[in-house]
């Protein structure tokens, strides 16, 4: 059975930093296309940034290109999306997903998701 357990999320204030980590289990995470999404309240989930499982090509939604980063770590089974310069408008819930095959910024693309994490960024 896959898992995916997101963390890290919190209430930061515009301009700070934060860390999410989501870390999985049940699959064959080192030949796993990874993704970040969001959703914020009244809004439609929306693609944030992914990465091929050989940890090429990252691709970023442009409302966070040069801030956000996505990383992993195959030998922790773990996902990153480190988060600099945050702005009330990231304030979303943040999930995770993955993919055993081709996948990039389309939610239908995954068909493994975390339960996400709250991110709140005040003004």
């Amino acid at each position: 059975q896959v898992q995916l357990v997101e963390s890290g999320g919190g209430l930061v204030q515009a301009g700070g930093s934060l860390r999410l980590s989501c870390a999985a289990s049940g699959l064959t995470f080192s030949s796993s296309d990874l993704s970040w999404f969001r959703q914020a309240p009244g809004k439609e989930r929306e693609f944030v940034a992914s990465m091929r499982w050989n940890g090429g090509s990252p691709n970023y939604a442009d409302s966070v290109k040069g801030r956000f980063t996505i990383s992993r770590d195959n030998a922790k089974n773990t996902v990153y999306l480190q988060m600099n310069n945050l702005k009330p408008e990231d304030t979303a819930i943040y999930y995770c997903a993955a993919s055993s095959y081709y996948a990039r910024n389309y939610a239908g693309d995954y068909p493994y998701w975390g339960q996400g994490t709250q991110v709140t960024v005040s003004s």
